[in-house]
């Protein structure tokens, strides 16, 4: 196991015990990778450097180029980040860790019910337009973030699309995902977009989608779906995802990942890490 870093440790670096749930996935994709490199013998960057170069990104807000001297250089950790966005690495760990908090909550590793919803964001100047949308109920130009999460509020999917992209037409691409990727689940929590067209789509998947009810007026705790909007206020506290700065969708896809990967490690370990609250 690699050993904690020589330097002075960042609130947003792994500690031990986070980092033996991680290493086996990275380690596993770097063997695969020397399997078809020229292995030159050339100097081998630290993973357990590279993911907590990563985190410090998703943790801060700051561009890349402007990560501390004492990581490896930015080009090298944007490298691996977007490598591990392509290939599913970041997917993973968050299938991995995802399964082991479940198992620690006395759950089944597999979910049977999820929760779905959306959450509009303003994208930075640096974003193509093509990649862009107007959400005209919230009249918001940007894009559009969809999470599903098990009834414990655990990241499942997310999406990011254009914000003009219906949450009608998003829902039922998720639920397509969700039946894929977790066939034990049979109920969903839709937002307030998921229309008819959603939940017949869900019923031919063997998903019973239950839409939010709008009738009642005013605010109301709504039973399930304050899971996932907390899950959501979870996303918001990395502050690289209080708008959205990356030019790939899926690069946006990758860094909520990681904003969940960093909640599941330290539930999976019982520990607590510090917060922009702490003095």
């Amino acid at each position: 196991m690699t050993t904690q870093p020589a330097r002075k440790p960042y609130p947003s670096d792994l500690s031990d015990a986070r980092w033996t749930l991680m290493e086996p996935v990275l380690t596993a994709w770097r063997a695969e990778r020397q399997k078809t490199s020229l292995n030159l013998g050339g100097k081998t960057t630290d993973l357990r450097e590279v993911m907590n170069a990563i985190l410090y990104v998703n943790r801060t807000g700051i561009a890349w180029r402007y990560l501390p001297h004492d990581f490896p250089p930015h080009t090298t950790v944007f490298s691996y980040f977007s490598d591990w966005s392509a290939d599913g690495t970041i997917e993973q760990l968050g299938v991995r860790l995802h399964r082991l908090v479940r198992e620690k909550e006395g759950r089944d590793p597999e979910p049977t019910a999820c929760v779905i919803d959306s959450q509009s964001v303003k994208t930075a100047h640096t974003v193509p337009t093509h990649s862009q949308g107007i959400d005209a109920g919230k009249k918001i130009v940007g894009r559009k973030r969809r999470i599903v999460v098990d009834t414990l509020g655990l990241l499942l999917l997310v999406m990011v699309t254009a914000a003009s992209v219906s949450d009608n037409e998003a829902g039922k691409q998720l639920l397509t995902r969700t039946a894929a990727t977790h066939p034990a689940i049979t109920k969903a929590w839709a937002g307030t977009g998921c229309k008819n067209q959603t939940v017949e789509h869900g019923a031919k998947l063997g998903i019973d989608v239950v839409p939010r009810n709008t009738q009642g007026k005013g605010f109301s705790v709504l039973p399930r779906r304050w899971v996932v909007e907390r899950s959501l206020g979870w996303i918001i506290m990395h502050r690289r995802l209080a708008r959205d700065y990356e030019t790939k969708p899926e690069h946006s896809e990758s860094m909520i990942r990681l904003a969940a990967i960093s909640t599941l490690a330290k539930r999976a370990t019982g520990e607590t890490t510090p917060t922009w609250r702490d003095a």
